[in-house]
């Protein structure tokens, strides 16, 4: 999956994000038929979900480990474990909200057994009218913003992957993390600090 540099760089502007809807034909109620044929033993259902969500379980687990193999390992692993507990959903939450749920601790556990390694991303091909140096300094720059996400403490790190590159509404991040919308906007206050402090104490 190749992601670009400017995927890759930290958003100067917090998108707001609006609450999944819920009405007929809805995701929310896409998901949920989906959650109660998987419950039923319909395999079926189960893939459409991960097709669903793939991509964004993948980017999460990306942000947490920085290694490709790695994510892949770990997309395949939260997309087991909620296939093995999808009979004890009960619905009390968005589907999306405990699959996060999920990934997030399973990345934790990652990283608690392993220091992840970390590695280039492959860049796409830029538009031909950006110079080689200008290229260069935001691959730089993107490389510089993924090595101080990894730096930051647990519970801000949590917070920003799921708030700026998940782009779930302060809500959604408070209910993936078992916390309150307050929290969340301080540790995310935080976590932009600090960020931007190990950045510039990069740039040296």
């Amino acid at each position: 999956m190749a992601v670009t540099a400017q995927a890759q760089a930290l958003p100067l502007v917090l998108a707001a994000g609006a609450a999944p809807a819920e009405g007929p034909g809805s995701p929310r109620e896409a998901d949920r038929e989906a959650v109660e044929a998987c419950q039923r033993g319909e395999r079926e259902a189960f893939d459409e979900l991960v097709v669903r969500y793939q991509r964004k379980m993948y980017g999460l687990c990306f942000r947490y480990v920085n290694n490709h193999e790695d994510a892949n390992d770990l997309t395949q692993e939260v997309f087991l474990k909620a296939w093995r507990a999808i009979g004890r959903f009960r619905g009390q939450s968005a589907f999306s909200t405990w699959l996060y749920r999920i990934g997030v601790n399973a990345c934790l556990n990652f990283l608690a057994k392993r220091r992840p390694h970390t590695q280039e991303l492959p860049e796409t091909l830029p538009d031909s009218g950006i110079r080689a140096d200008q290229r260069l300094e935001s691959r730089d720059q993107a490389r510089r913003v993924r090595e101080a996400v990894q730096r930051l403490p647990e519970k801000q790190r949590a917070t920003l992957i799921l708030k700026i590159y998940q782009e779930l509404t302060h809500q959604e991040v408070a209910q993936v993390l078992g916390s309150t919308v307050g929290t969340v906007k301080a540790n995310l206050f935080h976590a932009l600090g600090n960020l931007r402090k190990l950045v510039a104490e990069e740039r040296g």
